[in-house]
């Protein structure tokens, strides 16, 4: 059985100061992202116990609480990503992996692909460049997702913080790297 991570929970030093600390407020965001997140994605279902479930979806029969029902579509699968249930921890826990290796694929890919090719051409040379500079970027973005997500897991909002300004930069790199001018021997310093 998984182990779920908790955040500690902070005390008040003084019952009758009314400071809102750093852990407090990141407390409070979280409750709010809960809530929008219940409401945007509500769907009409509700978790329901094993015995309950039909025979195809009995895995486990140690999990007793917390199971989705049967879902009528693909989309409402998705959807229950966002809610919690008896499978939330291994989708985004390989959710997350995956991003990085996803980023490592295509990176690796990739830069295989233009070095096969790099001597076609000079259009499938840049094209393919493109692609590997895309690649490295996808690995970086890939690489930082799990860490940053792990690592700020029980504050909030420095983690969307910095997820937000790694994944921006990110996608900024993967926009310059599709410029011809970036390609050209003059910028080689600064595609290093």
């Amino acid at each position: 059985a998984e182990e779920e991570q908790t955040c500690p929970v902070p005390q008040e030093e003084e019952e009758e100061v009314r400071v809102l600390t750093l852990p407090l407020q990141a407390h409070h965001a979280m409750e709010k992202m809960e809530e929008f997140v219940y409401k945007v994605w509500e769907g009409r279902w509700r978790v329901i116990p094993y015995d309950v479930l039909p025979d195809w979806l009995k895995d486990n029969d140690y999990l007793l609480h917390g199971h989705r029902p049967p879902m009528p579509s693909f989309r409402a699968c998705f959807k229950s990503i966002f809610r919690i249930h008896t499978e939330t921890g291994n989708i985004w826990t390989h959710l997350l992996f995956g991003m990085f290796f996803l980023g490592a694929v295509l990176c690796l890919s990739f830069s295989w692909l233009f070095h096969t090719v790099y001597c076609h051409s000079e259009k499938v040379s840049r094209t393919f460049s493109k692609l590997d500079y895309s690649g490295i970027a996808l690995l970086i973005m890939g690489s930082f997702v799990p860490w940053l997500y792990y690592s700020f897991y029980c504050s909030p909002q420095p983690r969307l913080i910095y997820l937000t300004i790694v994944c921006v930069l990110g996608i900024s790199a993967i926009i310059v790297a599709q410029w011809d001018r970036f390609a050209t021997p003059k910028h080689r310093q600064t595609r290093a």
